[in-house]
Parts: structure tokens; C-alpha cells; sequence
């Protein structure tokens, strides 16, 4: 089937080949008239620039700028002369020829030769006086030198000049502190009790605001009931120094509940060697004070409970407390309210059997027999050494034939002594060889009471021997089936 032809001719989008093979510069595209004049234009101005000629917009712009300029500068130049002008009218020429022929009429009128420095009649200057503040005086000091700072060799101030002022004005306060000590020594020496912990020849050496803030501290404490205490006293136990602190507060003037708070807190917060010192020195003292300045020489509750409280460190109260309480000459009475506390606070074994060694090797006293007693009273498993100890001084007062044993054998023995005596028996009959019983046994026979005497001779009778046996001994006598 044929194809049907279309009324409507087809326009060709470009030129067919051969027409642009056969056009005249033998390109296949149409070349556009107006590009190729505004490119022989541009080679044209670029010839032109090659050879050293600049279009007219430029040599305008040139021009002008040029102008500018030229205008800048004569500006500045008329205002130049305008100010030099100015400058040389504010100095105009005088002539002083008519003035001198007048002093020189003058010179010869009077004939006399006036001086320049001489003062005319009886005149004096008034002197102005000026008063300085002392702190603009202490300013001034401050930022210019002093004249004692200059150095006439040099002629200059001399950073070494002033160094050796100063080392020489420390070396005068030394020389004036050392001749106050023989004062403070003798201010030291007729102190109280307290300043006995100090070294001889030491003083509170507080700046004065610490001796003034705990002066008020102290003051605070002689009334002080209840409440909290200063956040200045309880800050104590952490100072090195807590010795001397203390002592500006006068411990002695204390109250009572004062004295309670601060070995509560003194105990628990220092060593057990820094505890001693301040049971020594504090409590011991309040203790002993109490006791004899009371009507009925009884001890205040609330002391009583700070003794009871320091029991909390054993080997401070022992040290601190009990043994110089002993070894000062206590009385009966002092004895039985410490013995007391000492009867009601379980104490640790091996701290107990050492002090009851230590009071059984001091010579013979009621009082330290109450101690003895009261240790002997807790039932404590004691070491066979302290064992022994307490048979040694209770066989020391025995009469001997040669009375080598000196007064204790003649000496007239309290109820306390006899009580104790039957108090170890009761408690460590069986701890004993048969040899210090047969010693004891004697000792009754000899110094008994006449009541407690058959009951400690019962009481020792009725206990077992402690025996030593061999345990290799004990081994060989034993039976053994081979079969």
C-alpha cells in the first residue's frame, strides 16, 4: 500500500552539505557579521595600547583625578599660611627705650644704688602654715622615698640599704624580747596547777586576738548549764598547741556541766597520751577540789560522770588519774567515790591486771587497798604473774623471826586489807600452788580478823592446787594395745 503524501511541505532545519562544501571560505556554519566587527574592534584597541595610545574614557578619568589633586594641594597650602600668619601676630616688638631713660632719671634724682635683693623698710614674709593629715602623710610616705633610704656614698637609694634597716630593726625586737623573758619566766613560775604541764620557762605564747576571743570563751563557760557549746571550745582538741589554749579559758572557774562536756569531748577526740594529760591536769584537779570545798565532801554529779566518762581510755585514766590520785596521799573517802566508778565500767583485763601489779608494788596505804579490792572484785581471769603478785603482798605481813619485812609486819591492818584478803581467796583460790597457800594459811594465822580470819582460812582450804605437770610425763604413762 502506497504512502500517503502530505499537503504540508517539510521545512529543512539546516542548509543540505553540499551548499556549505560549496560556499566561499569552505565553513560549514554561517559566520555572523556583527561578531566579526566587534572582534577587529578589540584587536584594533589592543594595537592601539601596543603602540602607546589610551582611549578617551581613560584620559578623562585621568584628567580628573589629576585636577583633584592639584586642588588638595593649594588648599593645604593657604591653610598653612593662614596659621603662620595667625603665629606671628601674637608676637609683636616693644621697644623699653623710654622706660629705661625714666629709671635712669630716677637712679640720679636719689642718688642711691637701689639692690635688686634688699627688702624695702621693715618688710618680713609671712610664713604659710600648712596642717597634713596623718593619712595623707602615711600616703606620702608610702609612694616617695624616705631621706633615711639614701646612700651618701652613691649618692642614690639602695635596695640593700633598706634591707639592712630592716634587719637591723628585727635584730633590736629580738634583744627587747629577750631581756622581757626573765619577767615572763618569773610570771610562769606562780602559775596554778594547769601551767605545771607546760615546759619550764614556756609561756602562752597566743596572738591577742586568740587570748581575747577565748578570754570570753572562758567567762562563757562559768555559767554555762546547757545548750551547745562554743563552736571556739570544741575546735580546741584539734590545735597543737591545745594546752595553752585551754589554760586562757581557766578550767578552774568552770562549771560543773562544763567540766563533763569537755572531757566527753577531749577523750574521744585526743590520744590516749594527749587524754592523760588533760585527766591529769583538768579533772583530777576538779575532782579533788569538789571533794574538799563541799559541805558533806561529796562529789558533784556531773563530775562524777566525766571521771566516768574517761574510763572510755583506759591507759590515760590509770596514768592520768588513778596512780597519781594514789601516789599524791588520797584519802579514804576520795579513794571509795573513784574506786566506785572504777567498780561500775567494765575495764579491759589486760589493763586491769597491770594496774593492780603496779598498786601491789606501792608501799602500804587504805587507800590503795580500796583500788585493790575493787580489781580483785571483777572476776577477771587474771595472768598467773599478777596472781602471784597479790600472794606477795598479802605474805609480806607475816610476822618473820628475822623482821626482815620491816614495819609491815608490826603494822595495825584496816578492815579494808582483811576484805580484800578474803576477796582474792574467794576469786583465785585455785590459781595458787601449794606453797603460797601454806604461806597464806600462816599469814591468817598470824594477822586474821577475828571474823573474817575463818573465812578466808575456808575459803582457802576449800581450793585446788595449781600444779605444773610435765605433759611428756603424762604421755608415757599411758596404755597402748598393739594387738
Amino acid at each position: 500500500m502506497a504512502r500517503a503524501s502530505s499537503t504540508k511541505a517539510r521545512k529543512q532545519r539546516h542548509d543540505p552539505l553540499l551548499k556549505d562544501l560549496d560556499a566561499a571560505q569552505g565553513t560549514l556554519k554561517k559566520i555572523n557579521k556583527k561578531k566579526l566587527a566587534q572582534n577587529d574592534a578589540a584587536n584594533h584597541d589592543a594595537a592601539n595600547e601596543e603602540d602607546g595610545y589610551i582611549d578617551s574614557k581613560a584620559s578623562r578619568k585621568i584628567l580628573q583625578l589629576a585636577k583633584e589633586q592639584q586642588d588638595e594641594i593649594e588648599g593645604e597650602e593657604l591653610a598653612e599660611s593662614e596659621r603662620n600668619k595667625q603665629f606671628e601676630a601674637r608676637f609683636t616688638t616693644m621697644s623699653y627705650d623710654d622706660e629705661d631713660e625714666d629709671e635712669d632719671e630716677d637712679e640720679e634724682r636719689f642718688g642711691e644704688d637701689i639692690s635688686d635683693f634688699e627688702p624695702e623698710g621693715d618688710y618680713k614674709e609671712e610664713e604659710e602654715i600648712v596642717e597634713i593629715d596623718e593619712e595623707d602623710a602615711a600616703m606620702f610616705e608610702q609612694y616617695f622615698k624616705k631621706s633615711d633610704d639614701f646612700n651618701s656614698l652613691s649618692g642614690s637609694y639602695n635596695l640593700a640599704d633598706k634591707i639592712m634597716a630592716s634587719i637591723r630593726e628585727k635584730e633590736s625586737q629580738v634583744e627587747d624580747m629577750q631581756d622581757d623573758e626573765p619577767l615572763a619566766n618569773e610570771q610562769n613560775t606562780s602559775r596554778g596547777n594547769i601551767s605545771s604541764g607546760l615546759k619550764s620557762g614556756e609561756g602562752v605564747a597566743l596572738p591577742e586576738k586568740v587570748i581575747k576571743a577565748y578570754t570570753t570563751v572562758g567567762s562563757i563557760l562559768k555559767t554555762w548549764t546547757h545548750g551547745k557549746l562554743p563552736k571556739l571550745f570544741k575546735v580546741i582538741p584539734s590545735l597543737r598547741n591545745w594546752q595553752d589554749v585551754i589554760y586562757v579559758t581557766n578550767p578552774e572557774e568552770w562549771s560543773p556541766h562544763v567540766v563533763y562536756e569537755a572531757t566527753k569531748l577531749f577523750v574521744s577526740n585526743l590520744t590516749a597520751k594527749e587524754s592523760q594529760k588533760f585527766i591529769n591536769l583538768i579533772l583530777l584537779e576538779r575532782f579533788r577540789d569538789n571533794i574538799e570545798t563541799s559541805e558533806d565532801h561529796s562529789l558533784n554529779y556531773h563530775i562524777y560522770r566525766a571521771v566516768k566518762k574517761s574510763l572510755y581510755k583506759p591507759s590515760a585514766f590509770f596514768k592520768g588519774f588513778l596512780f597519781p590520785l594514789v601516789e599524791t596521799g588520797c584519802n579514804v573517802r576520795e579513794a571509795t567515790i573513784a574506786g566506785s566508778v572504777l567498780a561500775k565500767v567494765s575495764v579491759p583485763a589486760l589493763h586491769s591486771s597491770a594496774a593492780l601489779s603496779y598498786l601491789l608494788r606501792l608501799p602500804f596505804s587504805p587507800p590503795t587497798t580500796v583500788f585493790i579490792k575493787i580489781l580483785l572484785d571483777k572476776k577477771y581471769a587474771l595472768p598467773y604473774q599478777t596472781v602471784d603478785d597479790c600472794v606477795y603482798y598479802f605474805m609480806r605481813f607475816r610476822i618473820l623471826d628475822d623482821g626482815s619485812n620491816g614495819e609491815d609486819a608490826t603494822r595495825v591492818l584496816p578492815v579494808i586489807w582483811h576484805k580484800a584478803f578474803l576477796t582474792f581467796a574467794q576469786r583465785y583460790k585455785n590459781d595458787i600452788t601449794q606453797d603460797q597457800r601454806d604461806f597464806l594459811l600462816e599469814t591468817v594465822r598470824q594477822r586474821g580478823h577475828k571474823d573474817i580470819g575463818p573465812e578466808i582460812r575456808r575459803e582457802l582450804l576449800a581450793g585446788a592446787s595449781r600444779e605444773f605437770v610435765d605433759p611428756q610425763g603424762a604421755n608415757d604413762d599411758l596404755m597402748i594395745d598393739v594387738n
